[in-house]
């Protein structure tokens, strides 16, 4: 707890929850200036080991909060450490196929991205979240503090809460409460939000133990992630930290399993194949897969994000990158409201444009869990001699083909795009097709902004600011500057800027791109309009007139 509340007393925003979404969504508008309340039951952070893939996209959240580094240096495995997936029998048995820089987490720059993806726990993550959060003077994180009920009008929030240890009851006022409260969400049942969907698949169950001798024991060299695939215990597997810390997940384990009469250490052994491997238990937890999606992400003046408002199978990183875009997206408009350069519209389109984004990415994930080890395995695939060789072989070749869209995926990733938000200017224009993998940069209204790597060494997007950035490409700045004028006179925060860099004008399509706080294009032409008042309440989500827009062709 950063001190004591006083009853009654008022924040700007309320955010139930400190995992890594409501961590974001407090850092998001603390870094603007933004009084957060932030309240969590447990008594601190990092109980939830599952999320071990922090992606690209994530990571360029990171770096554009200035923590980038602090996750890289905090991490218990070294950022040089192989991002590499083996699919084998067992841990002393044959490899069957195995992908390289998967997630794009190798250390390298690539003109796509300005950060790599890291594999790191969930736990250090959060710790490094909730450090930087609390560094900021307008954010105040609350332990072991429950949520007890809430009440909006047309002015705020009031809001009860019950310290878990002394049962002391406190009241607290907010403009706005987003509920980040995860997947039996308290705030997503109160506003009578729904989740639809297919819940409850096959059961699955995951343990975290400590086996300081396996990094040595096992044949397939250093990894992010081991499949093991075999007719016995189908499964998975993958460091936390160098010290012999491990995760394994048996999936998919049949109709009913009997949790209760499962000895973790003879599934661990009978699924790796070491019959003598020394185990100790940390932890277990068996869990169930969903895919699920509420049917309403806000109402008045709360909303929800991460998994409060969706679900899906584990299998692609997706779950907590996602939730953090959510915060992202949600936290930029609240500041805006918030500080009064933002129309009405500009709130309702957090739903519109993150649900296309939840279904596309829970579609992904679904099908990625439907080709795990139970589906991959074959008869006879341990089998020594010719018949086991060809099996191996045909497995290998299954893997190749379908598992690389689980670990190839800057097209969903960075490919994410805001195709039918009220607050994006249309152009005319055609964006890229959608492709799991194939990532197109395009600077099309309601895409991710083209990212470059300049000749100074800097990413372009270390030049964009906190608020709108107009890029000029390859235009004149004199006619920028109406633009300019016109966000200083309706007090929206712009930058501008003019990289000097031949490349920009083929990337973006354009000679003038603006960009919106979260680096998605808002608008784009290769002129600027003489309705720069209505260009702005369009973007900020006010109820302007249509906005001229000229077509320009799409960079491919």
């Amino acid at each position: 707890m950063k001190r004591a509340m006083s009853d009654c007393e008022s924040f700007d925003v309320i955010v139930v929850g400190a995992g890594p979404v409501g961590l974001s969504c407090a850092i998001e508008l603390g870094q603007r200036g933004i009084r957060c309340l932030v309240v969590e039951k447990n008594d601190r952070v990092g109980y939830s080991p599952r999320a071990k893939t922090t992606n690209v996209r994530t990571r360029g959240h990171l770096r554009r909060w200035g923590i980038a580094n602090t996750l890289r240096e905090a991490s218990p495995i070294p950022p040089d450490y192989p991002p590499s997936v083996v699919f084998a029998t067992r841990m002393n048995g044959p490899q069957l196929a195995r992908f390289e820089n998967a997630f794009n987490g190798a250390r390298e720059r690539n003109n796509l991205y300005s950060e790599e993806a890291q594999w790191v726990p969930q736990y250090v993550l959060e710790e490094v979240l909730r450090r930087h959060a609390t560094s900021l003077s307008c954010v105040d994180l609350l332990f072991e503090t429950q949520l007890i009920d809430f009440a909006q009008s047309e002015g705020g929030v009031r809001a009860r809460f019950r310290h878990m240890t002394s049962n002391e009851e406190w009241e607290t006022e907010g403009a706005y409460l987003v509920g980040a409260d995860g997947a039996r969400s308290h705030v997503r049942e109160a506003i009578g939000a729904k989740m639809i969907g297919d819940g409850a698949a096959s059961p699955n169950y995951s343990i975290i133990f400590r086996a300081p001798s396996l990094a040595s024991r096992h044949r397939h060299g250093a990894a992010i992630m081991y499949w093991m695939v075999n007719e016995d215990v189908p499964s998975l597997l993958g460091p936390m930290d160098q010290a012999g810390l491990w995760f394994f997940m048996a999936t998919k384990l049949g109709e009913d399993p009997n949790l209760a009469a499962i000895d973790p250490v003879e599934l661990i052994r009978r699924g790796t194949g070491l019959a003598d491997l020394e185990i100790e238990i940390v932890g277990t937890d068996a869990w169930m897969a969903h895919q699920l999606v509420a049917d309403l992400y806000m109402r008045g003046r709360i909303f929800l994000a991460g998994d409060a408002c969706h679900l899906h199978p584990p299998f692609g990183g997706f779950g907590m990158n996602m939730g953090i875009g959510d915060a992202v997206d949600l936290g930029w408009k609240l500041a805006a409201t918030l500080r009064g350069w933002a129309g009405p519209d500009l709130l309702k389109s957090y739903e519109q444009e993150r649900r296309p984004v939840h279904l596309r990415t829970i579609a992904e994930a679904t099908i990625n869990y439907g080709t795990v080890g139970n589906q991959l395995v074959r008869p006879l695939l341990e089998e020594v001699g010719p018949i086991g060789d060809a099996t191996r072989r045909e497995v290998g070749e299954i893997i190749m083909a379908t598992k690389v869209r689980e670990f190839k995926t800057l097209g969903l990733v960075l490919g994410a795009r805001y195709a039918n938000s009220s607050v994006i200017v249309a152009d005319g224009s055609e964006p890229p097709a959608e492709h799991f993998m194939l990532y197109v940069p395009s600077a099309h209204p309601g895409c991710l902004a083209p990212h470059l790597w300049l000749a100074d060494g800097s990413s372009l997007y270390d030049h964009f600011g906190t608020g709108f950035t107009l890029l000029i490409a390859d235009g004149d700045e004199g006619e920028a500057t109406r633009l300019a004028a016109e966000a200083e006179v309706r007090r929206v925060p712009l930058k501008m800027i003019a990289p000097s860099d031949a490349r920009l004008r083929e990337r973006y399509g354009a000679r003038f791109a603006l960009i919106r706080p979260d680096q998605y294009v808002a608008w784009r032409g290769d002129a600027i309009p003489a309705d720069t008042a209505g260009l702005l309440l369009h973007v900020t989500g006010g109820l302007a007139p249509p906005v001229a827009r000229p077509g320009v062709a799409d960079a491919a």
